[in-house]
């Protein structure tokens, strides 16, 4: 990148079923802070988790088309089951621009972490059972054991700031036992909102699992496609953030500042159809 030459001044996208990509999208605006941005939370239609493949689907596909709309110039898919469903569709139907979702990035994090082989991952439903993160395991290591365990409480306990309740703390528990007798080393983080409650992971896993946070991987991720392909906007100040939602915008408002652990000045309702 050349300092002061405007190379591309599109912005960013970042679609999420709702506020749980904001954990990626600090990283980005961390990692990428000259960057503009054009946040989507798909709030009205949350949770994907629970969700068929055919209307996630459904959903990626009509929020990358808003995107689209904002004249980005990279799609970031910042929902472990949007990407799980829907990567695949996604570049077909949107080849002129490049789409990085999340489940690479940290599948790559979690083999160069892992010693033993032995990989845990956790997330919604339909993330766990779409197989995504084995698919992706097998296209570099065929001898790596894969256990997935999906949450379905964790992402309401994030949503109500339930994060250092006692309650939590045993329900993270019956989900990563299981886990925990697999003798994994390290374990992904499958969903976006799970960070916020890397800490409970932490205690009850101990310190010899590495907990696999994908969203720095992402964002490293984008800026080395954004260099590879001459994206960079090349100015000297810092972008800007513009936030829209699907519904509720002061919930998101307000949920969302505790997420990036800043201020959000405004954020934008629209009819996503």
């Amino acid at each position: 990148m050349i300092e002061g030459i405007n190379m591309d001044k599109r912005p960013i996208g970042i679609f999420d079923s709702g506020i749980g990509g904001l954990t990626v999208a600090k990283e980005i605006f961390a990692c990428l802070p000259r960057e503009d941005i054009v946040y989507f939370g798909d709030t009205a239609r949350v949770p994907y988790g629970t969700k068929s493949p055919q209307t996630v689907k459904k959903f990626s596909c009509s929020n990358t088309k808003f995107l689209m709309s904002q004249k980005v110039k990279i799609v970031i898919v910042a929902c472990n089951t949007a990407s799980a469903t829907s990567f695949g569709k996604l570049r077909a139907e949107f080849p002129s621009i490049p789409i990085i979702g999340v489940i690479g990035p940290a599948v790559k994090l979690a083999l160069m972490c892992t010693k033993n082989k032995k990989i845990g991952v956790i997330g919604t439903e339909s993330t766990i059972s779409s197989n995504a993160y084995l698919k992706e395991i097998r296209k570099f290591k065929s001898n790596v054991s894969l256990f997935g365990q999906s949450c379905p409480l964790f992402v309401p306990l994030v949503e109500e700031g339930w994060i250092d309740r006692k309650e939590t703390l045993l329900i993270a528990k019956k989900y990563l036992t299981p886990l925990k007798r697999k003798k994994i080393d390290a374990l992904i983080l499958g969903c976006t909102h799970y960070p916020m409650l890397k800490s409970v992971i932490k205690k009850i896993m101990g310190k010899g699992v590495a907990v696999i946070d994908s969203a720095r991987a992402v964002a490293e991720k984008c800026k080395k496609v954004l260099e590879e392909k001459g994206l960079f906007n090349g100015k000297k100040r810092n972008g800007w953030h513009k936030f829209f939602v699907s519904d509720n915008p002061l919930r998101f408002k307000r949920a969302g500042q505790k997420f990036l652990g800043r201020k959000i000045d405004k954020v934008a309702q629209i009819d996503i159809g």
